[in-house]
């Protein structure tokens, strides 16, 4: 908890606080930091990994036994996992995890919320950590080049790279996450699921001659793994955006991006200040219930919103709202 609460910056700006008003100000923050006790983590690494029928059992154990929530997904091109859990639980368990020279360098992205967003713990071996259908990841091979969220913005402040290249962002995300917010100008081609990508590009590619490319997603592998592609086709000067949305937004903030990042648990949505957002998805036909369509009657949380009412889409009897958040698990395909 000290870590976290260095982050939150209650330390910084309540400790030592002499007046009235600054004492309710820092009481206020330490309770709504204390409510926010569950730890969000998301990570993923290209690896190659030989030993799944052993790992697998052994990472549902030890998860298990921390009382972490969430889902671990393993393949032959690597690790991605989603985790929620307390703040001890989480530090334990990627202690653990990077005593594995594999995972050593594991890059975690973290959130905070006052409830635990997934109701299971799963461990789940696929073919692919994210699906393309395009055998392109070499772990051995090395990573896509990628950008920081700092570079980034100089380059999008000056509507250029530091070549003079003019710089396209490509959003590699499904249609409905874009439609919750997305870069500014970014490219997008309205994919229904990720494993389109590759022929939506090659059908593209004379869209990006000339320039620089940046691919981006909400946490960083969908992009990861599209710069690999796109460089494997020739166009060179393709970089991934390092840690994709959520990064940015950490470093950056909403710096040239316009409205919210989706993920996929029940929070629905992340402002740039990385806070739950008020958007929520139809749990029917996955479109983004903005806070005004919440409030027509054509939208009941767990059965329709206004873009399925009435359609095939909808459901007759509403999921309640619990079955409806704990239900989401990252898409694979997505």
């Amino acid at each position: 908890m000290p870590s976290d609460l260095a982050k939150s910056g209650v330390k910084s700006k309540c400790f030592g606080a002499e007046s009235a008003i600054m004492a309710v100000y820092c009481f206020t923050l330490l309770r709504n930091f204390v409510a926010m006790s569950i730890v969000n983590i998301a990570a993923y690494k290209f690896v190659t990994l030989d030993d799944i029928a052993t790992l697998r059992p052994a990472l549902l154990e030890r998860c298990q036994a921390l009382d972490l929530k969430g889902t671990i997904l393993l393949a032959p091109e690597g690790i991605n996992l989603f985790l929620a859990g307390s703040r001890e639980a989480i530090d334990t368990f990627l202690g653990s995890l990077r005593a594995d020279a594999r995972f050593a360098d594991l890059t975690v992205k973290e959130s905070l919320s006052e409830t635990q967003p997934f109701r299971r713990m799963l461990v789940r071996q696929k073919k692919e950590i994210i699906t393309m259908k395009m055998p392109v990841i070499k772990p051995a091979d090395g990573r896509a080049p990628g950008v920081d969220p700092v570079t980034l913005k100089r380059w999008l402040d000056a509507g250029q790279d530091d070549e003079g290249r003019p710089v396209v962002m490509l959003d590699t995300r499904n249609d409905f996450e874009i439609d919750v917010g997305t870069f500014d100008n970014a490219i997008d081609y309205r994919l229904t699921k990720f494993s389109e990508f590759p022929d939506v590009i090659a059908a593209h590619r004379k869209d990006f001659e000339g320039k620089t490319i940046v691919s981006f997603c909400t946490g960083g592998i969908r992009c990861e793994k599209a710069a690999i592609y796109m460089r494997d086709i020739g166009l060179e000067h393709t970089y991934q955006l390092d840690g994709g949305i959520l990064k940015y937004f950490e470093d950056v903030g909403g710096a040239h991006y316009r409205g919210d990042c989706f993920v996929f648990d029940y929070r629905t949505a992340l402002t740039p200040e990385l806070a739950p957002s008020t958007t929520k998805q139809c749990f029917a036909c996955r479109a983004v219930v903005t806070a005004e369509d919440q409030q027509s009657p054509d939208y009941v949380e767990g059965a329709h919103c206004p873009a399925c009412v009435g359609t095939r889409a909808a459901v007759s009897a509403p999921e309640s709202a619990a079955t409806a958040k704990t239900s989401i698990t990252p898409a694979t395909s997505a």
